[in-house]
């Protein structure tokens, strides 16, 4: 492995690794680190570094670049590639480019099927390389998706991946592998996955580098495409023209509840973000449930309306420059401040607010079961005929599903919560959340779960 300098950011939300690299003289390299600046700057400042390059391995479709934000307040030279027809300044490089880092260097290598202009970045010491930062080339254990252009355009992406691939494989076996996509990405990785590998360890174990052809990592690849945000067809295109410039760090201005009824009347949206037994206990009526942990941006670009104002509630405890960062991620500029005083605020001027339900397993008696998981999560286990919608397929679906008694489940109960708030804004009444999954159904019951699709 790499005896360079080298740490690892990783946003467990998104399932991303970024990298900040301390080239040995006081400068540092940042690669593929997302608009959300803390921990990158928070690690230059505690190694005394002035990030001097920032380098983007493609136009990421699950987070907002920051590398134009590095450019314009601190003169960070951005390293991209040329084919990616980047609307702001920038260093455009084609395959085999090199880049001087003063002692290291980076060599671009053009690694299209993730997307078009995807490059990986090869370190060299010298002459050795080191290793190489694969972005959404070469995943620990897999490779990332190539369905997030067009539907016509995903086997020849997966092809051009194939192709890729077989590239990096030819790198020494002691070069690291240090991609972007990892564990709890959307973009394809598998869960439970190492964030960082070797080009040899991945010859020995990655089983697309093992497909007998091209023809059967084509089928493997694209078998195993799930489903993605929405918001993931709007960003390539943001990072490509170059997002706005922050001059200040986001932040979630104070509403009085009477502009949050005028701004709901107007159209408005409520994202309640605090945990699920609060909202539970009441809330707005037709609030998103958007509980805020780690995957909150995921589910916020997912779910929320991209056209509609955004009004948040948070709990007391919750710290707002959280939620507005995690917004500013994925490019979500539509959020308008919060309610001040929260819902004590909004039941202290005597406002309407409903509640939902939450049940124990044990309790499950007739009632319809709804299951909102992802496809490998139901197929692993579910219980005995439920309804299975993928939540982020669900707001389409609403209307069409029985109108009836109705336990909404997932895997702990954030998920199930967020489905539930769909529902009652789509007319469904007697909704009900379990606290748990299917794991405790099988517990409390002592009843076997189903498997498969």
């Amino acid at each position: 492995m790499s005896t360079v300098d080298l740490v690892p950011l990783i946003d467990e939300g998104l399932g991303n690794s970024a990298y900040l690299v301390d080239l040995g003289d006081g400068r540092a390299l940042v690669v593929d680190v997302s608009l959300d600046l803390r921990a990158a700057q928070q690690a230059a400042r505690r190694r005394g570094l002035t990030v001097a390059f920032a380098a983007d391995t493609h136009l990421h479709a699950d987070f907002v670049s920051g590398a134009r934000q590095l450019s314009a307040t601190g003169g960070t030279r951005v390293l991209a590639s040329a084919a990616g027809h980047r609307e702001f300044r920038h260093t455009g490089l084609h395959d085999e480019d090199e880049i001087d880092l003063g002692g290291l260097r980076l060599r671009a290598l053009a690694t299209p099927g993730h997307t078009h202009e995807h490059l990986s970045f090869l370190l060299l010491d010298g002459d050795r390389p080191v290793g190489v930062f694969t972005g959404g080339s070469l995943l620990v254990g897999s490779a990332a998706r190539t369905d997030l252009i067009t539907p016509e355009q995903t086997e020849p992406l997966a092809r051009q991946q194939y192709a890729s691939l077989r590239r990096l494989a030819g790198l020494p076996d002691e070069v690291a592998v240090w991609p972007t996509h990892g564990a709890g990405s959307f973009c394809s990785a598998p869960p439970g996955a190492q964030r960082t590998s070797t080009i040899g360890g991945e010859k020995a174990t990655n089983p697309l580098l093992r497909a007998e052809g091209e023809d059967a990592f084509v089928a493997a690849l694209t078998g195993s495409l799930g489903s993605f945000p929405d918001y993931f067809l709007r960003l390539a295109e943001v990072n490509r023209r170059g997002p706005a410039v922050l001059d200040t760090d986001p932040g979630l201005p104070g509403l009085d509840v009477a502009r949050v009824r005028s701004l709901l009347a107007e159209g408005a949206q409520v994202v309640d973000a605090r945990p699920v037994p609060e909202f539970a206990a009441g809330h707005i009526p037709a609030a998103l449930s958007i509980p805020l942990r780690p995957v909150f941006a995921s589910w916020l670009g997912w779910l929320a309306d991209p056209e509609r104002p955004l009004i948040v509630v948070r709990g007391d405890e919750q710290d707002p420059a959280e939620i507005a960062w995690q917004a500013a991620k994925i490019g979500c500029t539509n959020i308008t401040g919060e309610l001040h005083g929260g819902m004590d605020a909004w039941i202290g001027d005597e406002q309407e607010i409903t509640a939902t339900r939450l049940v124990r397993a044990e309790e499950i008696d007739r009632e319809n079961v709804l299951d909102v998981r992802q496809v490998p999560e139901f197929a692993a286990g579910h219980v005995p005929g439920s309804t299975h919608v993928e939540l982020g397929s669900l707001a389409d679906r609403a209307e069409a599903l029985p109108h009836a008694p109705t336990v909404v489940m997932c895997g702990h109960g954030e998920r199930a919560m967020g489905a539930a708030s769909l529902l009652e804004q789509a007319g469904h009444r007697d909704l009900a959340v379990l606290e748990g999954g299917p794991a405790d159904w099988a517990q409390a019951t002592g009843r076997p779960l189903e498997h498969g699709e």
